[in-house]
């Protein structure tokens, strides 16, 4: 009798035994992103198209920033900085190394506090139920460096409540959109740094989140890869997400944004829609290229041949328009009329320049 006892008992510790080898090496699998056919329905091969997104819950802006104000050991490095943004827009925020971009952003994203100013998320105060909303790309990149692409993916999108075969799937549409489908398998240790701020990136957007805070997201990228990044930022602004671009590519923010925050010494010192900035900053001249001799036009005080344009410059009391009616008048055939405006650059080293003169 007891050894029957004692040969059920070890029987059934082999069998615990036998389970729990089992179950880890399941968990290994599942972890390695191996056998995500067989646990996933057969019929899920492409992520759900993901859905518009929505404006804030109150209907206004998405962000909502008022006379923000920031000190590290006595050194005020931002002072009174204001702005919003709205669904659907996209928000560069330029100025130099060191003028309180990023310290902006952390403290929008509730990474530390401000000495004095209101911050507003959707309409309140940014909690632990909104984050989930958000999208953060942070100047510091950091991912899991031994799990593999597709399973960091999948897990930081977990930690944004979002089901495993749904983000499985959205991730695989990204690596695809992106041409890194065939690294899904690799360690983040593996990947050049470029492959691993383009992944980086992915998990920012993974989750679908209504507002996307991009800091310096094209640092490092070859021109094929900064393009696509692009093709998705600007693919999200007609979704009506609303983003924040800070970078010190000023091509990248002409191209790409709606309004302009330009910070320097921790101070506002441009904001607004960035045709209007450009229009405001615009050269006293006109580029005209036109069939047949210009000659003498009222309101101009010297020209610039170009070559194939003419380069007019105005007396400062004449309107650009004056000048096309002048042309039009003496039945010169126009091809090309343009307001000459200078490139957000030559802004950016205007302002700063005269603002640290």
């Amino acid at each position: 009798m007891e050894s029957t006892i004692l040969i059920i008992l070890v029987v059934a510790i082999v069998v615990f035994l036998a389970l729990r080898i089992l179950l880890r090496v399941y968990l290994k699998r599942r972890m390695e992103g191996r056998g995500a056919e067989e646990v996933a329905p057969p019929d899920i091969k492409r992520a759900p198209p993901i859905e518009e997104a929505t404006a804030p819950r109150d209907g206004g802006n998405t962000v909502e920033i008022s006379h923000l104000y920031k000190s590290f050991g006595g050194v005020q490095v931002v002072r009174d900085v204001s702005f919003t943004l709205a669904p659907g827009e996209v928000l560069g925020l330029v100025g130099p190394n060191g003028a309180g971009k990023t310290t902006t952003i952390r403290m929008l994203m509730d990474i530390i506090k401000p000495d004095a100013g209101e911050i507003k998320v959707f309409g309140q105060p940014l909690e632990e139920g909104t984050k989930n909303r958000v999208g953060y790309l942070p100047e510091e990149r950091g991912l899991y460096r031994k799990m593999r692409v597709s399973d960091s993916m999948v897990y930081l999108a977990m930690l944004k409540d979002v089901n495993s075969t749904i983000a499985r799937g959205r991730a695989t549409e990204l690596l695809r959109q992106m041409d890194m489908l065939p690294h899904k398998d690799k360690k983040i240790n593996e990947l050049s740094r470029g492959m691993g701020q383009i992944i980086q990136f992915l998990v920012t957007i993974l989750h679908n989140p209504e507002l996307v805070v991009l800091d310096e997201p094209f640092a490092g990228l070859d021109p094929v890869n900064r393009q696509l990044l692009k093709d998705i930022v600007l693919e999200r602004k007609g979704q009506g997400k609303a983003i924040i671009l800070s970078t010190h590519m000023m091509n990248e923010v002409e191209e790409m944004c709606d309004r302009v925050l330009m910070i320097d010494n921790g101070r506002v010192v441009l904001y607004g829609d960035l045709r209007e900035i450009k229009w405001q900053y615009r050269n006293n001249s006109v580029f005209v290229e036109c069939q047949g001799e210009i000659g003498e036009l009222e309101g101009i005080v010297g020209r610039k041949d170009h070559g194939n344009y003419v380069e007019l410059f105005l007396d400062g009391e004449v309107s650009p328009q004056k000048i096309l009616s002048q042309l039009m008048e003496k039945n010169i055939p126009v091809d090309r009329f343009q307001v000459s405006t200078p490139s957000l650059n030559e802004i950016f080293l205007q302002v700063v320049g005269r603002g640290n003169e």
